[in-house]
């Protein structure tokens, strides 16, 4: 096989990999995955927003999913880490699926879109544009754009900071497709400082004690146990197969196997599923206001 073949023929893969995730941990706020061969097996990295649905009652979802990427898409020995995403407003792909999950419920598009569009901001992004196209009004197709803060669209920083996905939902009227582009600040490199001033003095060394001065310490004193103590918080922090579990990580035991679980710092949104999410946002949307209601109460 041909180095051209086998490479479209692992994205196309992940492709189908992707797509699987997305609609078996769709509750679960799925965002993205990393793979990582080793010789162990294959490290699979799931982020979401509730790591606890992805496990399941027992470990029954875990053990389903490791089942299923070992057979139907061919990773050897998958190994699952479950981590939780701090700020799921800054994720395009949980956003994504949060707005089509809107207007399936009915809600109008451009409530939705501008109800997206404040929650990114008010996160801390940069910058946000959401396209929304398809059968929006009528049997015609059309598109909407609206866009808030700054959003590199070409070049070296859209490639850095710019992050984006794209949903589909299916309505009465048609599909509707809804794509989303969030620009991050903590992406944005740090300019260099081209100012030439002077140099900031050198600080002088610090006189030695006057006990190795002397020579009259104990050389054993100073002996250096941290060695000792950094192989002991190694060997506990070390995953299944040999390697350093993440910092922060929970291992949890599903038949004999264990999986390590990352939860992010913080409050989470009260809410045990994103279904759950996604009605409580709905009554907090009310307050949104669209520009045909603003006509509406104009007239």
């Amino acid at each position: 096989m041909s180095t051209i073949r086998k490479m479209i023929q692992d994205k196309f893969r992940e492709m189908r990999m992707h797509d699987y995730l997305r609609d078996t941990v769709k509750d679960a706020g799925y965002s993205h995955s990393e793979t990582t061969k080793t010789p162990m097996g294959t490290k699979v990295a799931l982020h979401v927003t509730r790591p606890g649905l992805v496990i399941g009652r027992k470990g029954s979802g875990i053990r389903a999913i490791t089942e299923t990427l070992g057979t139907e898409y061919e990773l050897k020995n998958p190994q699952i880490t479950v981590k939780e995403i701090q700020t799921p407003e800054l994720s395009p792909s949980v956003m994504c699926n949060r707005m089509a999950a809107h207007i399936e419920r009915g809600t109008a598009f451009r409530r939705a879109t501008m109800w997206t569009l404040k929650q990114v901001m008010e996160n801390g992004a940069l910058g946000v544009q959401i396209t929304i196209s398809g059968k929006l009004r009528g049997d015609r197709s059309a598109f909407e754009k609206h866009t808030a803060g700054i959003l590199p669209r070409a070049g070296h920083h859209a490639d850095q900071i710019v992050e984006e996905d794209i949903a589909h939902v299916q309505t009465p009227m048609g599909l509707i497709g809804v794509r989303i582009r969030i620009a991050k600040k903590d992406r944005v490199e740090k300019e260099f400082d081209l100012s030439g001033g002077p140099a900031a003095p050198k600080a002088a060394p610090a006189d030695a004690p006057e006990g190795d001065a002397k020579g009259g310490t104990d050389p054993d004193a100073g002996a250096d146990t941290s060695g000792d103590a950094g192989a002991d918080a190694g060997d506990a922090a070390a995953g299944t197969d040999g390697g350093v579990a993440e910092p922060g990580a929970e291992v949890v035991e599903v038949d004999g196997a264990k999986v390590e679980v990352v939860k992010a710092p913080g409050d989470r949104d009260g809410a045990s599923s994103e279904s759950e999410a996604i009605a409580i946002e709905e009554e907090r949307m009310k307050s949104i206001e669209t520009h045909d209601e603003a006509e509406e109460a104009a007239k």
